[in-house]
């Protein structure tokens, strides 16, 4: 009896194993699926954020530390309306992409050279992000 027992132990520790390993496949196969480009775009939007507002926390606000956040900001701008093909041609969300792009190409032609300048930008950045999350987002 024990050696049955032991044999249903076996065949059942198998069978989750076999259960664990196929469940992780599925699950990676569907995520192979996805288009991760719009999501990446917003994170590394807003790492460069991140950045910057660890920048005015750390009172490092030179126009050397934060111009090359603002150029990746400017530059990801770009990739919005690609990223997002399914709203590219809803004019709210082009009006969206395009005050962002105002407002970063603002920055970049005078630069901030201090904290609060920094922080200005860095909040009418946020701004031009809520609007556009607000109307999008959800």
């Amino acid at each position: 009896m024990a050696s049955n027992a032991q044999r249903y132990l076996f065949l059942f520790l198998i069978g989750l194993v076999v259960g664990i390993v196929g469940t992780v496949m599925a699950m990676r196969a569907i995520d192979a699926r996805q288009d991760h480009f719009p999501t990446s775009v917003m994170q590394v939007q807003q790492w460069h954020m991140g950045q910057l507002k660890a920048n005015i926390d750390q009172s490092r606000c030179a126009a050397t530390d934060t111009l090359p956040h603002l150029q990746g900001l400017r530059t990801m701008a770009n990739d919005i309306q690609p990223a997002f093909g399914s709203l590219r041609d809803d004019a709210r969300f082009s009006k969206h992409a395009s005050d962002l792009r105002a407002t970063l190409d603002a920055a970049l032609s005078s630069p901030p050279l201090n904290c609060a300048g920094v922080g200005t930008v860095l909040a009418s950045i946020g701004e031009d992000c809520k609007s556009c999350h607000q109307d999008f987002r959800n």
